[in-house]
């Protein structure tokens, strides 16, 4: 699968993660959806690695879309601490 899939892959999976854990984000829809899809690339990556999966076989295998929402919903996750201390101050 090319970067482009995951690319496209990544605006789907920020919209879920988004939709997952509503709340107010500093930077709206445009930087989940860029957060998504550095999130995807990041978690399709970790997967790769770390449990030697192949979620980039396939655009639409269950463990690819898994493996790019949960990487969506963490990397919206730091990002939300981060620029949630930075605006605290």
């Amino acid at each position: 699968m090319g970067i482009i899939a995951w690319i496209i892959l990544g605006l789907i999976g920020g919209a879920i993660g988004k939709a997952l854990l509503p709340g107010d984000d500093p930077g709206g829809i445009v930087v989940t959806m860029i957060i998504g899809v550095v999130g995807a690339i990041l978690g399709g990556f970790l997967a790769s690695v770390l449990f030697n999966a192949e979620p980039m076989d396939e655009f639409f295998d269950i463990s690819t879309w898994i493996t790019a929402i949960v990487g969506s919903i963490v990397v919206l996750l730091i990002y939300r601490a981060v620029a949630g201390r930075r605006t605290a101050r």
